[in-house]
């Protein structure tokens, strides 16, 4: 029997990060890099703190993969890291492995990725949905206004906001709303899944209160 809307499970679950979501948003790092008034080298930043943050998550979707449960969630299409890497290849050049400096911001977000992601179907799924439904919505109109901002000519830079794989994305989304709603979570998943998805989220928003209290008159 299919639910009701307002029992969904994606609808519970987005209208508990709500606020958190907004918190994210808000960041005013993000609202300074979109509207174009800092240097490329903070969008540079942000690129290289992300690229552990994917590795450690779809290195958990390969673990999970055969999972009767998370295992639904996994789609290659969604693959970040090799985008992340060719964005870094051209904003930091092809040795940028060796120019990314530490961010704990990033160290502490991958760390919880990998505390909670690998064995647990909860932890998987939360950083899995905090992150992939994002970049379906808000993040291909970040992608869009930062190839604008930052002339970034034939999208250079900006493969990650880019899915060729997935053309349409709403329909995407809608079947990954579809399968949130039929998982097996009980009501003591359901309650890990929300609290997992909030602390992703704030590890997120640490990641940009960290950029934004770094100086850009400097490559980060």
């Amino acid at each position: 029997m299919n639910q009701a809307p307002e029992t969904a499970f994606s609808a519970v679950l987005r209208a508990a990060s709500a606020g958190d979501h907004a918190a994210a948003e808000s960041a005013g790092y993000m609202g300074d890099l979109m509207g174009g008034k800092l240097p490329i080298a903070a969008f540079a930043a942000l690129t290289a703190r992300l690229h552990p943050v994917y590795t450690a998550l779809e290195e958990a979707a390969e673990a999970m993969r055969a999972h009767p449960v998370a295992g639904r969630f996994v789609h290659d299409e969604l693959s970040r890291t090799p985008a992340l890497e060719e964005d870094l290849a051209f904003l930091y050049g092809p040795e940028w492995a060796e120019r990314l400096g530490d961010s704990p911001a990033a160290r502490a977000y991958t760390e919880r990725i990998r505390a909670v992601a690998f064995d647990t179907p909860e932890g998987f799924f939360a950083h899995h949905y905090t992150r992939y439904l994002g970049d379906l919505s808000g993040g291909l109109i970040i992608g869009r206004t930062l190839e604008r901002v930052y002339d970034l000519a034939d999208g250079k830079g900006v493969a990650f906001y880019r899915f060729a794989a997935i053309p349409k994305p709403k329909p995407f989304k809608d079947a990954y709303r579809a399968l949130i709603d039929e998982a097996p979570f009980d009501a003591e998943g359901r309650a890990l899944v929300v609290s997992e998805v909030r602390e992703a989220y704030r590890l997120n928003t640490a990641l940009f209160a960290e950029l934004g209290e770094l100086t850009w008159n400097e490559a980060a």
